[in-house]
């Protein structure tokens, strides 16, 4: 299995990365750029929102962030130290610093408030049929989703990373739903 995400990964990174470079200027800027109505079901006043800050051709979820925000949610974000250790979740609101962490990954400082998602939005390099998401391979959001059972998870991705099956493994967590550029995905 670990071959085959090898490859899927390089796969669908390649999909992706041609598919945004594809993109007019409009078309960025009008994807993610506004809460959907079945994710905004999920986002009332005082509800735990976590996102990130995308990298390269991932899907961008600051504007999401900040209309959360806006409506009352709070916002968090991850925060990593190294590969083995988990991935925490830490308070952030637009404006706030970041840092840079391990892996290039933009993220609040370490002293920020930990906080547990209500609902999470989780970047990805693929997502199947059965809401299976394929991520960069150090399992940070299987792991801190196996914690989060009661946590509404939404992958974000452009429509070209969907796959009707990937390798998967027992500890891959699926998500509740995918968002991308055209539509809302959920089982």
């Amino acid at each position: 299995m670990v071959d085959g995400k090898k490859t899927q990964r390089a796969h669908f990174r390649k999909l992706r990365d041609d598919y945004v470079g594809q993109l007019t200027d409009n078309d960025r800027d009008l994807s993610f750029s506004r809460i959907p109505g079945l994710l905004n079901a999920h986002l009332k006043p005082n509800v735990i929102l976590a996102g990130y800050v995308a990298l390269g051709s991932e899907a961008d979820p600051s504007r999401l962030l900040v209309q959360a925000h806006e409506q009352g949610c709070i916002i968090a974000l991850p925060h990593i130290v190294s590969k083995a250790a988990p991935m925490r979740f830490l308070r952030w609101a637009p404006g706030d610093p970041l840092i840079e962490g391990p892996f290039g990954l933009m993220q609040p400082v370490a002293e920020a408030e930990s906080l547990r998602p209500d609902v999470l939005l989780v970047p990805l390099v693929a997502f199947d049929d059965h809401l299976m998401r394929l991520g960069q391979g150090a399992g940070h959001y299987d792991r801190a989703l196996s914690l989060l059972e009661n946590s509404f998870a939404v992958g974000l991705a452009w429509s070209i990373q969907h796959a009707p099956a990937l390798p998967h493994d027992p500890w891959d967590m699926p998500l509740n739903a995918v968002l991308t550029e055209k539509s809302w995905i959920s089982a």
